[in-house]
């Protein structure tokens, strides 16, 4: 079954401007489509647009040109059903110290407008777990109770789209994994999720597909396994029984990165030389293969191949 898209964009266009001769394009004609109940991935170097993106899709910018649909509200003529259809997660922890997370959740619930009789605060306590923390004040939680308290801040009017921007900056493993798991959990409950991250191995981990931009412009969309894939290049490490030189043999698509200590690593063209050759070749060498080891690309091979322009 084809999910619909939740969030659309095509042609979206933003220019910072310098001076009357220096534009800085942030997004460049930028298109891109976001599924219903996925996670999605933006990835991106410093500088690459992720944030002027969601800060267009938050309201805190505004687009040069293009359309934005959210929700099936357009962000031109329904401004106002985009902001409700999205909950945006800040990088920076901005809670006031003196309000207990209840209060906070409150607070923030009456800024939307969402009425009392409609509010769901302490079920959202629940899903970021911090139920027992509802009446402690802010200032006394530990660094990942905050990062869970921004989340919760940003479900309070019941967003179908939660967009986590940069959520595990700066914090250590342990906080790491249980980010993860609450973004997995809410996802489950049916929130479609938009991560930008500066961590690879984190959208590997996480994402259903992934978007790459690099200088405005979006330089791959897949799913996290085809990108992975399309690196051609693979790494294999042969140990032997004694050394030998294969340098004869070096070309375009077969390279020999290190032989040292009976240990060989050879990076080769997967779509155009078969592993089963490379062992032969080895063995026509009059040598005894002790063991062999790959080396799997991951999103980091894929990242710095599209980025590295």
């Amino acid at each position: 079954m084809n999910k619909k898209n939740v969030v659309s964009v095509k042609n979206l266009t933003k220019i910072y401007t310098k001076n009357s001769t220096n534009l800085l394009p942030a997004l460049n004609n930028l298109n891109l489509e976001v599924k219903e109940g996925e996670i999605f991935g933006l990835l991106g170097p410093n500088g690459a647009g992720k944030t002027t993106f969601i800060s267009i899709l938050a309201g805190t910018v505004i687009k040069n040109s293009g359309d934005v649909n959210v929700w099936g509200f357009d962000l031109d003529k329904n401004p106002r059903q985009v902001r409700a259809s999205i909950g945006i997660v800040p990088q920076e922890v901005n809670l006031d110290a003196f309000f207990s997370p209840k209060k906070l959740l409150e607070l923030q619930a009456g800024m939307y407008g969402v009425k009392k009789k409609d509010r769901i605060t302490d079920a959202i306590l629940k899903v970021v777990s911090l139920e027992n923390q509802a009446n402690s004040y802010s200032r006394s939680l530990s660094g990942g109770m905050k990062r869970r308290l921004l989340i919760a801040k940003a479900m309070v009017h019941q967003p179908a789209i939660l967009v986590l921007d940069e959520p595990t900056a700066g914090v250590d493993v342990e906080l790491r994994q249980n980010l993860w798991k609450n973004v997995r959990i809410l996802n489950k409950l049916g929130v479609t999720i938009i991560l930008t991250t500066h961590y690879l191995f984190e959208a590997q981990e996480l994402c259903d597909r992934i978007a790459i931009l690099n200088k405005g412009k979006l330089v791959a969309l897949d799913t996290t396994k085809k990108l992975i894939d399309k690196i051609k290049i693979k790494k294999i490490i042969f140990r032997l029984n004694k050394k030998i030189d294969l340098s004869k043999f070096e070309s375009a698509e077969l390279k020999f990165l290190s032989n040292i200590n009976n240990e060989i690593i050879i990076s080769y063209n997967k779509e155009k030389i078969k592993i089963e050759e490379i062992i032969k070749l080895i063995k026509n060498e009059d040598v005894e293969i002790l063991d062999i080891s790959t080396d799997e690309a991951d999103l980091e091979d894929v990242f710095i191949e599209l980025t590295k322009s």
